[in-house]
C-alpha cells in the first residue's frame, strides 16, 4: 500500500481492535486493524468515517470527520428507503394488491352477488321491493 492520505470506515471491532477499510476513489484498497484506544472517541464506533494518514504501511494519523459519517449513513438509509418502496417485478408473483392495483374483479363489486340458495348475503332476493319487481319508494 502506498503512503497517503485515505478514507477509513470502521467496519467492525474484535474486542478491543478495531477493523478500518481504507478507500481510495471510493474503492476499498486495504484493511488496517488498531487498537480501540487509538481511533478518535467520537469514532469509535461502526461506520465512523476518518481520515488517515499511512506512512511505510501504518496508519501514523486519524482525524474523524462527523459530516462525511453522517452523509454516509443518509445515502445508506435514502438507498434502503428506495429500494424497499421498489415494485415487485412481475416474475416475483405479485398480487395486485402488491403492485397497487384494485384487487381481484369480485372484490370491485359484490352487490351482485348471491349465496348459493338464490339470496343475497342478507337472506333477501336482491330486490328493494321485497320480491315484485318494482322499487320501494
Amino acid at each position: 500500500m502506498n503512503d497517503g492520505t485515505y478514507t477509513a470506515v470502521v467496519d467492525r471491532f474484535e474486542e478491543d481492535l478495531a477493523v478500518l477499510l481504507l478507500e481510495a476513489d471510493g474503492e476499498t484498497v486495504a484493511e488496517r486493524v488498531l487498537e480501540r484506544e487509538r481511533l478518535p472517541d467520537a469514532g469509535r464506533h461502526v461506520d465512523a468515517v476518518l481520515t488517515v494518514e499511512v506512512e511505510d504501511g501504518e496508519v501514523v494519523d486519524l482525524a474523524y470527520e462527523p459530516s462525511a459519517t453522517t452523509d454516509r449513513a443518509d445515502a445508506a438509509q435514502s438507498r434502503f428507503d428506495r429500494l424497499s418502496r421498489r415494485p415487485p417485478s412481475a416474475e416475483a408473483g405479485s398480487t395486485d394488491e402488491e403492485s397497487g392495483g384494485s384487487g381481484s374483479e369480485e372484490e370491485e363489486s359484490d352487490d351482485d352477488e348471491t349465496d348459493d340458495d338464490g339470496t343475497d348475503d342478507d337472506g333477501t332476493d336482491g330486490t328493494a321491493s321485497g320480491g315484485d319487481g318494482t322499487d320501494a319508494p
